[in-house]
């Protein structure tokens, strides 16, 4: 049952206009839903002017998959906004970028500790996007907000 809610989920991801639409496609999400791996293809209507990934959709596709995983991790007895953001070019390339994002079970642990103990809470996560090589072509961190409700 919970492979075909991944499934789901996932496709959610691929069919939303937004997505879709930038060329942004989630290729995978791990059996215990703490990390998703991201894809974006650059297409004619998602490069800038020179040619390169455009850095709309180089954030877009880093937006909401950190608040999402941490959502489904805590359960329904938080709230998680991601507070605000930051990216960071690091090479311009024109072939396909991929982001897996992450949590860890000490992560989750701190996280869900701190938001207990103080009631609300402030994490950073970092996610590198990168080329097929491995290169890191942008970094971007997001601030997340979590708290009990």
């Amino acid at each position: 049952m919970k492979r075909i809610r991944t499934f789901i989920f996932r496709m959610m991801f691929n069919l939303y206009p937004p997505y879709a639409g930038a060329g942004i496609r989630v290729k995978e999400i791990g059996a215990g839903g703490n990390n998703i791996l991201v894809e974006l293809k650059r297409r004619f209507w998602n490069r800038n002017y020179v040619g390169t990934h455009f850095g709309g959709s180089l954030y877009a596709m880093c937006d909401p998959f950190y608040m999402i995983i941490l959502m489904r991790m805590l359960g329904r007895g938080y709230v998680v906004w991601a507070k605000s953001a930051s990216i960071r070019f690091k090479k311009a390339v024109k072939t396909t970028v991929y982001a897996r994002f992450s949590i860890t079970d000490e992560q989750l642990s701190l996280i869900r500790g701190e938001a207990d103990r103080l009631g609300k809470f402030e994490y950073t996560l970092t996610v590198e996007v990168k080329d097929s090589k491995n290169n890191i072509i942008a970094e971007v961190d997001k601030l997340l907000y979590i708290r009990r409700k």
